[in-house]
This record gives C-alpha cells, structure tokens and sequence, in this order.
C-alpha cells in the first residue's frame, strides 16, 4: 500500500509531535510511533528544560555556560539560535497546556542544574518530559490534519537508491521522497511517500548494556541516514549519566535527576566521604562528563559497584515535594532518601552526535530534516549542557517548519519508487540468533567504549561488531523482515559509528576520553 502525505514525521518525542502540530495548518501530516504515542525519549526527562527567565540570569550567561560545557566543539551561532529563540518556544508549550511548577509568589520554580552558573531549569516536579509529552499529545489527538500510526517501523528512508541509482555521499542532489514502514501489527511494508520528512527518532541508548533511555532507542534514524549516504558527526560523544540508580537488572535505569544535585544533595563514596572536590572546584555541580568520569575512576579504585547521592541534609518534606517520584521510587526498593543514601552509578544517558544539520534543521539529503537527539546541531559540541536538549528539539523543529513551508507548493509526490521486496524466508532460529547478537552488541559496547576508552579497546571492539555485522547483514538478506531484525541492524550501525569517530579523534575532550591521548589538542 501507498500513503502520501505533505509531512511525514517519524518519532513522537517532543521534536516530532511540536512539528507535527506545527505543519498541520499548512497541509496533512503522518505521524509514525514506533510503539504508542506517549512512549519517547521526551516521556523520560525528568530534570527539565533550560531557559532564561529572570534577573540575574540572561543570555550571555546561558550562551557561556553552554560553551564551556561543549569543551571548545560548540557552533556559537547554533547556541545562540537555540538560547535567544527560547522564550518565545517556551511561551507555546504554556500554549499547549504544558504546566510547569510555580512558587508561591507565581513565578516559575527554577531549578539549577551542573554546568549552570544560574536557577533557570523549568520543571513538573521531577517528572517534566512525561508533563510535556502528555500536553503534546492532547494536541496531537484533537488535530483532524495529524494522522497518528502507532506500532509503525520505519525501515529505510526513500532516495534515489530505491530507484536504481548509485548514491554516495558526494553524489549531487540526493533526496528524501519519504519512508518504507513497517506495520507491526500485520507485518506489512508500505511505503509512505512525502513531500518533506522529519527523522525525530531519538537517542541510541539500546546500544549499551545500561541506559535510561526506552528500549526503543535503537538509533534509527542515524542508522536509515547512515545507510542512505547522509552526513553524520559527532558521535564519540556519548554522554553518560553520573547518577542512576544502582538496581541491577532493571531496564531503562532509573534516572536520578541532576535537579537534586541542584537542589543540595552531594555525592559521597561508601565510606560517607564527599570526592567530587578532588576532581573539580564545583564539586558535585561539575558538568557531567567530569562527574561521570569521577564517579567511575572512584569505583575502579575502591573496587565498588556504585556511589551515594545524600540529599539526607535537606528538609525531608521539601525534598518529598519537589522529588515525589524519586521517593517514591526509592522507596520501593527500601530506600528513604529523606533518610538513606541513594546507591548510583553512571549509566548512558544521550548521544550528542547524530545527523548533521544546518541552522534550518536541514540534513544533507534534500526535503529531509532531523531534530531533538537523532541530530547533530552544534548545540552541545563534546558535551550537553544538563537541560539544553528539550529545548534544543523545540527550537529546531520550528526551524524545520518554517524552512519547509515556502518550498512545499513546489515539491511533487515520487509516484515512481518501487513497492519493498518482501522476498525471504524465516528462519525458525532468527529470534534467537538476533537476541543473542543485540547482547553481544550490548557488551562490546559497554566493555570498551564507555566512559574511559583507548585505541586497544576500540579495536577490539570494532573487530568483534565486523563479524556481527557481516552474520545480522546475512540474516536480514534471507529472513522476512522483522523490526527485531532492522532494531539490529541500526544498533550495529550506531556502534559502528561511535567506534569509528572515536578512533578518530586523537584527543580527549569532552564525553570522549582516552588514556592514549589523554589531553585536549590545543
């Protein structure tokens, strides 16, 4: 079957659904869920999102702060983009009923997060990406012009390759004409044409063995571009989270908001001793590569599993009414954190590479955008500033839209790309095959290309994921195409990515940090 649509967006986070609704006035608009409408990257952001809000904060303060955090690979134009656009993105999600706290006197409740010189990090209690995407989503469900495809797969965007041509990252011209989807419920192909397609496909946290992002983050939409030729940067910088919660076994790991360190509470190693003053003179505040490499460096020389986070100096009903659901949390599992320390360690948390993009949120292939963490903006540079990214997403889907809509009358629907070739035969033993493989990814990933890297590791690595790579390429040639099978394939590309560009990049600095170049090239 054949769908044409004027927009086709794939990924409902908040980069996704804000240009859905955005688009809509100006013509119909497709919206593919992987899963449900309300499962994203976005449903999972506790802390919030950064903007300047009053004196003495402004501008030039957020722009430095972010700066500094990026470790010198920040494109200033595309920071000061995203921090002067801010208010007016922020005054459309209060549109959108988005309710952010307030404090008694009606001002909004800012928190300060690590690597923010002032209190500017909006926030729902500690729960702000599920308020957000809740919001989104009402708007999305009342919109006639928004069609929503829940359990919806994109397999491969459409280019020129898809009509018998040979398509490189220098051929001329390449372009987007829309997206092979998977239904999942019939494990039907369709193929979806469009006049502009947005990839918001999120974060690549599947890659690794830990990580707080869904099951879902699988890096689709690097993997699609990846394989289409398109540009992609960056993505050595992976950013690890300094304090999840300690629970093995337990998938996404629970995030343990950077707020509460703004909020007062400090690490601390089992023995009760602080640490973080030997590593930084902001201490427990230090952005988060230095606080995630810390911690680690901590747990390999104590030859401990996890850190504590103490909040315990605090006034436990205040801590109870801005943290209700890390409380709650917590004390599921035994723990007061009004009481008890709470046993975290760094877990992988964002990818601030991705596809590349220009101001306009344009990638390299024609009539296709990317925004929120699927892309590479120049925003977070070698490391995110906690709270940029939602902000980030909004602001770039708007570029999006607005660089899109004077082009839209011109653009033609390709009627000439072929239907998918479904040809194959299911292989009794795929799912095994591929269960077993997506752990193996899991592991070489998180064995040697986590916090601390070196080329022996990332050698290793690559040379393991060649030969799973060349057994999933196999499979996929000779299997009915399953999304368990394309999930696969997109983690192994990633991979192949973070390993590659991590090779490359002869200095630490940043998220990428290698005991064999182990300062920052000047």
């Amino acid at each position: 079957m054949t769908r044409k649509f004027d927009f086709l967006v794939v990924g409902s986070g908040i980069a996704g659904i804000s240009f859905a609704l955005k688009a809509a006035p100006y013509g119909k608009v497709a919206l593919l869920c992987k899963t449900t409408l309300d499962e994203s990257n976005t449903s999972y952001a506790q802390g919030g999102i950064a903007t300047v809000m009053y004196e003495p904060d402004n501008f030039d303060k957020h722009i430095e702060d972010t700066l500094i955090a990026g470790d010198g690979l920040c494109n200033l134009t595309a920071v000061e983009k995203v921090i002067r656009e801010a208010p007016s993105q922020i005054e459309e999600l209060l549109r959108w009923g988005v309710d952010f706290d307030k404090r008694e006197d009606g001002l909004f409740d800012l928190h300060r997060e690590g690597g923010h010189s002032e209190h500017r990090i909006l926030h729902h209690k500690d729960n702000t990406g599920y308020e957000i995407q809740q919001s989104l989503v009402r708007e999305v469900r009342n919109n006639k012009n928004i069609e929503v495809f829940e359990y919806s797969f994109a397999i491969e965007i459409l280019t020129q390759h898809h009509l018998g041509e040979v398509v490189t990252q220098h051929t001329p011209g390449v372009e987007c004409y829309g997206a092979y989807v998977l239904d999942q419920h019939t494990n039907h192909i369709h193929t979806f044409l469009s006049k502009v397609t947005l990839l918001a496909t999120g974060g690549i946290g599947s890659v690794y063995s830990t990580t707080t992002n869904p099951a879902i983050s699988t890096g689709d939409g690097i993997a699609m571009v990846h394989r289409a030729r398109g540009v992609i940067q960056d993505m050595e910088f992976v950013q690890f989270h300094p304090t999840a919660l300690y629970h093995p076994g337990e998938r996404p790991t629970y995030l343990i908001t950077e707020a509460i360190r703004g909020y007062g509470a400090v690490l601390r190693c089992k023995d009760g001793r602080e640490f973080m003053q030997k590593y930084d003179e902001r201490g427990s505040l230090a952005p988060r590569d230095i606080v995630a490499r810390a911690i680690d460096n901590e747990m390999k020389i104590r030859g401990h599993e996890f850190v504590f986070l103490d909040v315990t100096h605090k006034n436990p009903e205040e801590t109870k009414k801005h943290f209700p659901n890390i409380y709650k949390k917590c004390l599921e599992l035994g723990i007061d954190i009004t009481k008890d320390m709470i046993p975290v360690s760094p877990t992988q948390h964002y990818l601030c590479g991705g596809i590349v993009v220009d101001l306009n949120a344009k990638t390299s292939i024609d009539r296709l955008y990317a925004a929120g963490e699927c892309s590479c903006t120049g925003l977070h540079g070698a490391n995110r500033l906690a709270s940029n990214s939602l902000l980030e997403a909004i602001v770039y889907a708007d570029a999006a839209v607005k660089d899109a809509l004077p082009h839209l009358r011109d653009l033609k629907f390709n009627e000439s790309v072929p239907a998918w070739n479904d040809e194959g035969t299911s292989l009794p033993e795929e799912m095994v095959l591929i269960t077993q493989s997506f752990r193996e990814v899991e592991q070489i990933m998180s064995t040697y290309v986590g916090i601390v890297r070196s080329n022996l590791r990332l050698k290793r690595a690559m040379s393991r994921l060649e030969i799973l790579y060349r057994e999933t390429e196999d499979l996929f040639e000779r299997s009915v195409v399953s999304r368990e099978i394309c999930e696969l394939r997109n983690v192994i590309s990633v991979a192949y990515l973070i390993i590659k560009h991590a090779l490359r990049r002869k200095e630490s600095r940043g998220l990428h940090y290698t005991i064999d170049y182990p300062k920052r090239a000047k």
